[in-house]
């Protein structure tokens, strides 16, 4: 047994009797059920006809669970044995559900031919303790959006492949603008545009086994000092969660040239930007840093499908999930939802291979990275916000920041360096 499946054990231990008490919802042996999370849950109805006539006998349940809900939900229903067979998570959310002991490994199920066809920074958020516990369904990340005729018109033509370069075209688009514009809206509720400008510079975020922080490395630090320069020269506004509150009216204005954000806002673009505006907007994948080579790293995003351990209808759950991750349901579900597909063979699609502006995130998707793998992530991301807030806003230096930012993430990983430590003292 490893550190990491000792640390699970006692989690497992309790939780599996709660399943064995309350699992009698799922013995149904001709229904499986599969839960499903915001607008996926919406359409995922209409693939799985198929899926039931080539299973006769077998009905697919299908429950659609709002995102808002659906963490609460999922720990609810694991802790009372009411899951599901085949279970939608976001790709953050499987670090939590490996420690629960709520999935069952894929990796002897997912051959290798499969494997290669999923972008390897996106597969990599399913893999934990060196275990595949998912199969990526659709994939999401942020790139730059921009308006190419303002750069143009301030004398770049497409978007700078550095960070610096960037920052150079934001401020002479500012100097065109006057002081009423900003050329790129970072909010400082968003943790994301920081972490992507440290990892491009090389930053690891955790250290020591992913128990310390590491925010006070060099790398993360210059990508701090670099993020509160963008606003110390009135390049991006000060503001909070309203800062974004009117983005399409102020990209539309020419009021903001720039934002990072995801696959999410291509059809919010093209549906809420006007006719006339439509031709000047484009799409670019993440600058590098230094002299690395474009693109820079993004996050890997998305959502994954599961099987639930214990589920009594294992071997069908995983024919679903393999049904619904392949090629021709992933394009169903973009034409339906818009979501990137995981399978890079799909992306040979002309729905996806003839739009200009998908093609930035089919490069960006090339190079992503996951977050850290561990369930404390979302709690440290917050810190993240909070300390870079008070650094941009001066009511801390940058130093001040780091360091603080750096002691409450030991606090919140304090248990895990003492489980470390105790599997060290056993092993011993």
């Amino acid at each position: 047994m490893t550190a990491a499946s000792r640390r699970r054990a006692p989690w497992a231990a309790v939780l599996a009797l709660l399943v064995t008490a309350g699992c009698g919802g799922r013995d149904d042996p001709h229904t499986l059920r599969l839960w499903a999370m915001g607008s996926e849950g919406e359409v995922v109805a209409g693939l799985v006809p198929a899926f039931e006539a080539a299973h006769p006998g077998l009905h697919v349940d299908v429950q659609r669970i709002p995102w808002s809900a659906a963490h609460e939900k999922l720990l609810t229903a694991w802790v009372g044995g009411a899951m599901p067979d085949v279970l939608q998570v976001g790709n953050t959310w499987i670090p939590e559900l490996v420690v629960l002991g709520a999935l069952e490994p894929l990796d002897g199920r997912l051959a290798a031919a499969d494997r290669a066809d999923l972008f390897p920074g996106v597969l990599d958020t399913n893999v934990v303790d060196g275990r595949t516990w998912g199969v990526p369904w659709y994939v999401d990340t942020r790139v730059l959006f921009y308006r190419a005729d303002l750069f143009a018109a301030a004398g770049h033509a497409g978007a700078p492949a550095t960070w610096d370069g960037l920052a150079d075209a934001l401020a002479a688009v500012k100097a065109r603008g006057g002081a009423d514009r900003w050329p790129i809206l970072l909010p400082l509720t968003e943790w994301q545009p920081l972490v992507v400008m440290a990892l491009a510079r090389g930053a690891t975020l955790l250290r020591d086994d992913d128990t310390r922080g590491d925010f006070r490395s060099p790398a993360f630090r210059a990508a701090l000092a670099f993020y509160v320069d963008l606003f110390r020269r009135g390049l991006a506004p000060l503001g909070g969660a309203a800062t974004s509150a009117n983005l399409y009216q102020d990209f539309a204005r020419g009021d903001v040239a720039a934002v990072l954000t995801g696959p999410w806002n291509l059809g919010e673009f093209a549906r809420r930007l006007p006719a006339a505006v439509q031709p000047s907007w484009a799409t670019a994948p993440l600058p590098a840093a230094g002299a690395a080579p474009p693109p820079g790293p993004s996050l890997a995003g998305g959502s994954s499908l599961v099987v639930v351990r214990g589920s009594p209808r294992a071997e069908v759950a995983w024919q679903l999930v393999a049904y619904l991750t392949a090629s021709p349901q992933v394009l169903r579900l973009h034409a339906l939802t818009g979501d990137l597909p995981a399978r890079r063979s799909a992306w040979a699609d002309p729905a996806l291979a003839d739009d200009p502006r998908v093609a930035a995130f089919h490069v960006q998707l090339q190079s992503v990275r996951a977050t850290p793998k561990i369930p404390e992530w979302e709690r440290i991301a917050a810190k993240v916000s909070q300390y870079a807030e008070a650094a941009v806003r001066d009511e801390m230096t940058i130093d001040a920041a780091l360091a603080a930012l750096d002691a409450d993430v030991d606090g919140i990983l304090a248990k895990r360096r003492w489980l470390r430590d105790a599997d060290a003292g056993h092993e011993r």
